[in-house]
């Protein structure tokens, strides 16, 4: 990785002699995001209880931070850098308010709610206790497609290309320093694409560079629905907004199929149920959507090499 590549997780807490002060926490920003996404300045009441954990990834002139605040947060008065960026928030929990001036609220994201916009220089903006959320900033220069100047894109953050991105937000996090240069430039573009796709409610499905994100938000997805019966490629590809056969191309670019990867997922789940619960081996069946005991039992022989029955008593 070089200069303008970088991942890290760090935290302050104010009321810790044993944390991570406050010099060392803007020299953490400064190492792993750089002066190009300058830190914002807070009010003396946020300096005097600071509680915030932020995990900081940097692509080249791409930045995503994750905030996880135990306490309240706003922003001090005065000047702003002058930045071109647009920035994206994503709100998990919480809220997060945002002002041209400190005292002034434009705007405010709640929980499971986006904003895109195009602001010169970094806004003011207000956290209360207990929010989680994440901004991604990208330079405006790479998205000058988009007529965004005096506009703000809004909406509900489980939409299928905020999903998307979220997916592969992640992913970038979690691979980043394993990353070939191609890698990271591949990891960049994708990031701004899908940032595209958000700001248009729609996104080019051809283009093979999506088909890593598409598939990670279909498992992510999958995961919460495991126990449905309506789970299949079809419901998957109707949630995140694309064909089956767009859907299924993704999975086997990853050399998977999504029937198969649905059916492994809900046999791991029943294996773990078999040794977590007192559910007969019908029930369990049952649970996870199998057609009977009897093609649940065949399924799990066939992957585990021995029979829930079986398992069941060797776990015991």
């Amino acid at each position: 990785m070089d200069d303008k590549t970088a991942s890290a997780s760090f935290s302050l807490d104010s009321r810790s002699a044993a944390a991570t002060g406050r010099d060392d926490y803007e020299r953490n920003w400064r190492t792993h995001v750089g002066d190009e996404f300058p830190l914002p300045t807070f009010s003396a009441a946020t300096a005097a209880d600071f509680r915030l954990r932020f995990r900081a990834t940097r692509v080249d002139d791409v930045a995503v931070t994750t905030v996880d605040g135990e306490s309240a947060a706003q922003t001090a008065d005065g000047p702003v850098p002058d930045t071109d960026h647009i920035r994206l928030w994503l709100v998990h929990s919480g809220a997060w308010a945002l002002g041209s001036r400190r005292s002034t609220v434009e705007h405010t994201v709640v929980a499971g709610e986006f904003l895109l916009r195009h602001a010169t220089g970094l806004p003011h903006f207000a956290l209360p206790p207990r929010t989680r959320a994440r901004c991604i900033v990208l330079p405006a220069a790479a998205l000058f497609s988009l007529p965004l100047a005096g506009r703000e894109v809004t909406g509900h953050s489980d939409a299928a290309e905020v999903r998307l991105l979220v997916a592969h937000a992640t992913m970038v996090e979690e691979v980043l320093p394993e990353l070939s240069p191609a890698g990271v430039r591949a990891a960049r573009d994708t990031l701004v694409e899908l940032a595209v796709a958000v700001a248009h409610r729609g996104f080019d499905d051809v283009n093979t560079r999506l088909a890593p994100a598409l598939a990670q938000a279909a498992k992510n997805l999958a995961e919460q629905r495991l126990a449905d019966a309506d789970l299949s490629p079809a419901m998957l590809a109707r949630e995140l907004n694309v064909s089956v056969r767009t859907l299924q191309r993704a999975f086997a670019a990853g050399g998977e199929t999504v029937t198969a990867y649905i059916r492994e997922r809900r046999l791991e789940s029943a294996r773990q149920a078999l040794s977590a619960t007192r559910l007969t081996v019908s029930e369990i069946a049952a649970h996870w959507q199998f057609a009977d005991s009897s093609h649940f039992s065949r399924a799990f022989k066939q992957r585990y090499g021995v029979s829930p029955t079986e398992y069941t008593r060797q776990n015991s």
